[in-house]
């Protein structure tokens, strides 16, 4: 997703002229990204047992039958490490109030004295 300026897809409003206009580049929310990580561990999980059966199926070719039950056994720890895992959060610049530095003036000024005739 770019930055800011495009129009916030919402299918119900969709084509409406009062459809908002999305101005931040808020990242998605914490339950989107739970959602997107728990289906990735699904998916990965779920691939699990049907290379298992394919590797029983494949047991005449035993080469590969070692290579599917290769490929399923870092599966769970593979699904695990990328369902923990949130996107990095974004590094912002805090915009800090630096005063300018005031060096003691080493030169010597003309002082006009006062009269007192």
């Amino acid at each position: 997703m770019g930055y800011g300026g495009g129009v916030v897809k919402d299918r119900a409003r969709a084509g409406t002229p009062e459809s908002p206009v999305l101005i931040t580049a808020a990242p998605p929310s914490l339950a989107e990204q739970h959602a997107a990580r728990r289906r990735k561990y699904a998916i990965m999980m779920s691939m699990r047992i049907p290379l298992l059966i394919a590797a029983a199926a494949c047991y005449r070719i035993w080469w590969l039958a070692l290579i599917l039950i290769l490929i399923s056994i870092p599966l769970p720890w593979a699904a695990v490490l990328i369902a923990n895992d949130r996107p990095p959060r974004k590094r912002e610049k805090v915009n800090r109030f630096r005063p300018e530095a005031r060096a003691v003036e080493r030169r010597e000024h003309q002082v006009i004295e006062e009269r007192t005739d």
